[in-house]
């Protein structure tokens, strides 16, 4: 086998490998290191190819091994629940990871277009700008086109424990994925440039200055963990997170939905905490079929405990279904309806065009809800204002600082069997953490079969109930006041900086664009 055979083996192998390595630094392994570290070696084969093509090709593979290793859940979900057959589940898992692929393909493309084919220190120093620019943006075009899909948006494999995470807070998972890819993004660099020619001095005095850069981004985000962003406010309120291990291949069965319902009812009445929570459509009825008895039996529970019980059920109004959280018990009646609907999952986009994969594939309850508001209050319950939120919703920051700063709690009800025992609970656990984290706010997890959980403000997780288990994780929850730079800016600081990044990547090319175009009309001229 020649030299370039081997080569031509080996770069898509270490592509695979290197993008399944990046998995690590999500949860539950949160080593926060593997992310850098996979993408420091993605950038080396982008800083040392030639063409576009070879960088997009490189992104590529890296990207199937990203997806196909962080989201293989998907089958199970497609499968195992939703009744899809094995091939199709299959098919359909690697349709969606090659698309995901198709954002890392792009960056390695464009940074290699912008900064030409040479690795010299003016082209090397675009490089380095554009790559983390590039791919910063592209997880953040993700988390909105076609509704979104941001899971394995790469800032979150920093949360919580990494000193990166201490930036959070003032410019959100996008600029937490900005900073992390720079890093690898210039140590990448000087791999690459090992196998440059140049004086010794040169050298020295560039290194010195990119460890000088690392140390600083280091540093300050290893202080900004130390900010008390916001402050407590009132006294901690005792609360239950009920977490009822309900079979999801039973969760819909008629024969069993009184079983269910006699659960919660249980769990709730054993409680004496002030803000019982249940998960995501909990109990599986409409919420005017809700038997009298048991509404009647859960709200004089709660007063009883002066306090309020959230629980999760499915509304119909006027036509129309809602994934819906009410609550129930001393203070005024109030509901929240999930607004960011999975696609295919909770809604059929485009349904002219993809009904046929519902009739014929798939057997997937509740496929086809209605949106609610997309502005919705914090509901004023056992002395705190809530701001709830449904399973998925939780993925998008800057939906979640729409309650905010007004809401004192979070509280995210989810249901997360649809997976299986696989990464997806553990992953989602940890896009609640950097949502407590962006928000400063404490953070209530309340799921069917994990990961059912606690979080503070730093985003560490308090309490953790076991998964697959039927429990009840009992917390004192602490409300807090006042606003994060992100709570008060979304997104706008992270896109603020990626402008000046395009700028300066971008100027090169806007500055040679009227020279190239004199030179092509007069080299025009002169055939004439």
């Amino acid at each position: 086998m020649s030299l370039l055979t081997r080569y031509q083996f080996f770069k898509p192998t270490a592509l695979l490998l290197l993008g399944a390595l990046s998995v690590l630094g999500f949860a539950p392994f949160y080593f926060y290191p593997a992310s850098i570290i996979s993408l420091i070696g993605l950038f080396y084969f982008w800083h040392l190819s030639y063409t576009p093509k070879q960088a997009a090709f490189a992104g590529f593979i890296y990207g199937l091994g990203m997806f196909g290793a962080g989201i293989y859940w998907i089958y199970i979900s497609l499968h195992e629940f939703g009744g899809m057959p094995s091939l199709m589940a299959g098919f359909s898992t690697f349709v969606l990871c090659a698309f995901l692929s198709l954002f890392p393909a792009a960056v390695g493309a464009l940074s290699v277009w912008v900064s030409g084919v040479s690795i010299s220190a003016k082209q090397g120093c675009t490089m380095m700008i554009a790559i983390p620019v590039l791919w910063a943006m592209t997880d953040w075009i993700r988390s909105w086109i076609f509704t979104g899909f941001p899971w394995l948006t790469i800032g979150y494999s920093q949360v919580p424990y990494s000193p990166l995470a201490g930036y959070m807070p003032i410019i959100g998972v996008y600029g937490v994925s900005l900073i992390t890819v720079f890093i690898a993004s210039l140590i990448g660099l000087w791999l690459a440039n090992r196998f440059i020619n140049r004086s010794h001095t040169v050298i020295w005095q560039r290194n010195a200055i990119a460890i000088a850069i690392l140390l600083l981004i280091w540093i300050c985000g290893s202080l900004l963990k130390l900010v008390e962003w916001t402050t407590p406010i009132g006294k901690p309120t005792s609360v239950a997170l009920l977490q009822g291990n309900i079979a999801q291949s039973l969760k819909w069965v008629p024969e069993v939905a009184e079983q269910t319902l006699a659960k919660y009812l249980t769990m709730a009445e054993a409680s004496q905490a002030q803000l019982i929570i249940m998960p995501e459509t909990a109990l599986p009825v409409l919420s005017s079929e809700l038997p009298d008895v048991v509404r009647t039996r859960l709200q004089q529970h709660a007063i009883f405990n002066k306090g309020d019980i959230l629980v999760g059920l499915v509304e119909r109004e006027n036509g129309d279904y809602f994934n819906s959280i009410l609550s129930i018990g001393s203070a005024q009646s109030a509901v929240y309806r999930k607004s960011h609907l999975v696609p295919f999952g909770e809604f059929i986009p485009l349904k002219a065009a993809f009904g046929w994969i519902y009739r014929d594939w798939l057997n997937m309850p509740l496929s086809d809800l209605a949106r609610g508001s997309l502005h919705q209050q914090p509901m004023r319950i056992a002395h705190q204002k809530v701001a709830v939120n449904i399973c998925y919703e939780d993925v998008f920051g800057e939906e979640i600082i729409r309650q905010l700063p007004q809401a004192t709690l979070l509280v995210n009800a989810s249901n997360d069997a649809w997976y299986g025992e696989s990464l997806a609970a553990y992953q989602h656990l940890q896009f609640s953490q950097a949502r407590a984290l962006e928000t400063g706010r404490t953070v209530l997890r309340a799921t069917n079969t994990g990961a059912t959980a606690m979080i503070g403000p730093h985003g560490n997780v308090l309490a953790h109930a076991p998964h697959f288990s039927e429990t009840t994780l009992n917390v004192m929850a602490q409300g807090y006041s006042g606003s994060t730079p992100y709570v008060r800016f979304g997104n706008w600081l992270f896109l603020a900086i990626c402008f000046i990044g395009l700028l300066f990547i971008g100027w090169p090319k806007l500055a040679g664009s009227p020279k190239s175009l004199a030179k092509i009309l007069v080299s025009q001229r002169k055939t004439k």
